[in-house]
């Protein structure tokens, strides 16, 4: 994107995770004054793991690989398929400097509340010199998914420690204890494999089935393979069922339930390792919980059994805290919003990072600013096609994100997208209103038949009925 002239207007970035570098890169190269808040005292977000909002824990890596991963203008200077969080934390600082980013941010700054003001908003914010008060044409809530833990409720009581798995920083913390895992995301995989060699004995306790990829295919990272040539869904689904299964076996086999739904309709493990410790005894699978009766876990299928911890892998829920629902258009679960960004009343706010997708990593979330700072440029330069983006997004049907895929109606798939259809519209929409010949250009794509279906939750039919972990965290 080319530079333009300086905006008259300024945009707030709430964040300096992943997704507010993103924003503010590119409104950096829109030519688009902005004031960048974050709580921590530095970039990183989650991946700083002395953030004192991360959720991040010592033996975390990405379970994407890096080069679907890394920003396309920025490489990882790293020669692992699959960092770690400190390397991650450093490549954010890098990046950063880089692109002389971290002067915009406040650190050490948390908003506090958003208030209209007018056609403005009013950020109001804590930081070292004390409350804040500061009015912006619009704000780009970046703050993340993944920071407000899902707590469930059972039955009973317990006299052991109930603990989230935000809380879980390392295996030691599990030493020469029993410990029951609740749910079997890809954190709490994760942390079922490090409790082994710690714990007294490790189960996991799950409600549905799983698939399980393995990070490496042929001997190169899996998410690589088949990259810029996506087959029809039902296709992928036959043939990776069938790649997996030669790979990694059958899951029910090592004790976990039968799948419900076929593959990439919910989000993937990225850990095969749990198969090799459950097929080495290190641990068990339990049923779902019936309820708790001091250090007694009783389980649905009549059988029971003793623990010291039960730790709960059960996700995250959305939080925006500092802003009304009404103003995100809340729908249920999660903001309706189209392209997972903008609310139909236009109202000057913005979302970053409200994605969820298989493989779509920090570029996809880039790709989500550049829409933002293109749109925030025409509203500036060129408001005849802001206003006809405005027009189109009011006026429906919005595209269809899933790529064919049936995800589940659950809280953490109501925001989950198909990475080859969220990004095509993400770009067909850059282009429109990046200028009149990219318009046309989209227009005579649709017309020869890559007019996207109209999603299911669109604003002429009703969202999903209803998160545990994402690709890259983050």
């Amino acid at each position: 994107m080319e530079h333009r002239s300086p905006s008259s207007r300024r945009y707030a970035v709430i964040g300096a995770g992943p997704s507010g570098l993103s924003a503010a890169r590119a409104l950096q190269k829109a030519g688009i004054p902005f004031d960048g808040y974050e709580a921590a005292g530095g970039v990183g977000g989650l991946w700083d793991i002395d953030n004192p909002r991360s959720t991040m824990y010592e033996s975390a890596h990405l379970i994407s690989s890096r080069t679907t991963t890394q920003f396309a203008e920025f490489p990882m200077d790293s020669t692992a398929d699959y960092p770690g969080h400190r390397t991650l934390k450093r490549y954010f600082d890098d990046f950063a400097t880089r692109f002389g980013l971290t002067g915009s941010f406040r650190f050490h700054t948390a908003v506090t509340r958003l208030e209209r003001d007018g056609g403005r908003w009013l950020l109001h914010a804590d930081g070292p010199d004390g409350a804040t008060t500061t009015t912006y044409d619009g704000v780009i809530i970046a703050n993340g998914t993944l920071a407000e833990p899902n707590v469930p409720t059972f039955r009973g009581s317990f006299a052991g420690e109930i603990m989230h798995t935000s809380a879980y920083k390392r295996a030691t913390q599990l030493t020469g204890r029993r410990v029951l895992i609740v749910g079997a995301g890809n954190s709490g995989c994760d942390i079922a494999v490090d409790a082994v060699h710690h714990a007294a004995s490790v189960d996991m306790s799950v409600r549905r089935g799983y698939y399980f990829v393995p990070r490496y295919l042929f001997g190169k990272p899996s998410d690589t393979l088949n990259q810029g040539r996506p087959l029809p869904a039902r296709l992928k689904q036959i043939l990776d069922t069938r790649v997996l299964k030669a790979f990694t076996g059958d899951p029910v086999s090592f004790g976990f339930p039968k799948p419900d739904y076929r593959l990439y309709e919910s989000h993937p493990i990225v850990n095969t390792l749990i198969l090799n410790h459950l097929g080495q005894g290190d641990l068990r699978i339990r049923p779902d919980i019936d309820r708790l009766d001091g250090h007694m876990v009783h389980f649905r299928d009549g059988t029971d059994e003793e623990y010291d911890t039960v730790l709960l892998a059960t996700g995250y829920t959305l939080d925006y805290p500092f802003v009304d629902r009404d103003d995100l258009n809340w729908t249920g679960t999660s903001p309706e919003l189209f392209l997972n960004v903008f609310p139909p009343s236009f109202n000057g706010l913005y979302v970053m990072g409200m994605i969820e997708a298989s493989g779509i990593g920090w570029q996809g979330r880039y790709e989500q600013a550049e829409l933002i700072a293109t749109y925030l440029a025409a509203q500036e330069h060129h408001p005849e096609r802001a206003a006809a983006f405005r027009r189109r997004v009011t006026t429906g049907p919005w595209p269809d994100l899933t790529g064919g895929y049936h995800y589940l109606a659950l809280e953490r798939m109501s925001y989950y997208v198909n990475k080859d259809a969220y990004r095509r519209a993400v770009r067909e929409a850059t282009e429109a209103l990046g200028d009149d010949a990219s318009a046309e250009g989209s227009r005579t794509r649709r017309r020869h038949g890559t007019r996207p279906r109209r999603r299911r939750n669109g604003p002429t039919a009703a969202p999903p009925t209803t998160p545990d972990d994402a690709e890259v965290r983050a």
